[in-house]
């Protein structure tokens, strides 16, 4: 039964997805976008520009992404495997999810600044190719997500890669990824606005 159910959600029932997901599909889609605009013409000198000592570069904040994903993505996939069909309409995080949302991931005046875990810290020059990898992880989450929707992403947790012992549902992990991504790249693009970003008007 759970297979044909998958089975059904990979082919045909990909008009008819949960909103949930055609909702986060359109987050990642629009950071696709973002990322190319932010990104695709760079040179190697101006992915790694920083504004001031310390402080990420256009390429690092997007390596950070990537490598983000590419430890949340696993953990999540590992937690479905693990569990029953159950299709839903929307995530409803629970009060803790929601204000690590809003604390720690979502871009706003009153997000808290928290150094990123050494396994996500991004290396201290990035290559050219660091867009690429960010785009494919993406399309990893969106495949990610269409498996999912054939599961209550608000019932099934998965080991959190970064905090031993915090376990968030399914859907907040998706949640993150989106916010994660607007977060830094919405910090990316500041870098880019600089008036001393190489090759800036002046």
């Amino acid at each position: 039964m759970a297979s044909a159910i998958l089975a059904l959600v990979g082919t045909q029932a990909r008009i008819a997805l949960p909103p949930w997901t055609e909702r986060l599909i359109r987050e990642l889609d629009d950071s696709d976008r973002r990322a190319k605009e932010l990104a695709g013409r760079l040179s190697v000198e101006q992915l790694n520009w920083q504004p001031a000592p310390g402080s990420w570069s256009v390429g690092q904040c997007l390596e950070h992404l990537s490598i983000s994903n590419e430890v949340y993505l696993p953990s999540i996939s590992a937690a479905l495997a693990e569990n029953h069909v159950a299709v839903v309409a929307e995530i409803t995080p629970g009060w803790f999810a929601r204000w690590f949302i809003r604390s720690y991931i979502e871009p706003s005046s009153q997000t808290k600044r928290a150094p990123a875990p050494r396994k996500i810290a991004p290396g201290s020059k990035v290559e050219s190719s660091v867009l690429d990898r960010f785009l494919s992880t993406n399309q990893s989450a969106r495949e990610l997500i269409r498996r999912a929707a054939a599961y209550d992403p608000n019932r099934i947790r998965f080991k959190n890669p970064f905090i031993p012992g915090l376990r968030f549902t399914v859907g907040t992990g998706f949640e993150i990824i989106c916010g994660h991504e607007r977060r830094h790249l919405l910090q990316g693009e500041r870098v880019r606005q600089s008036t001393k970003f190489p090759g800036a008007e002046a």
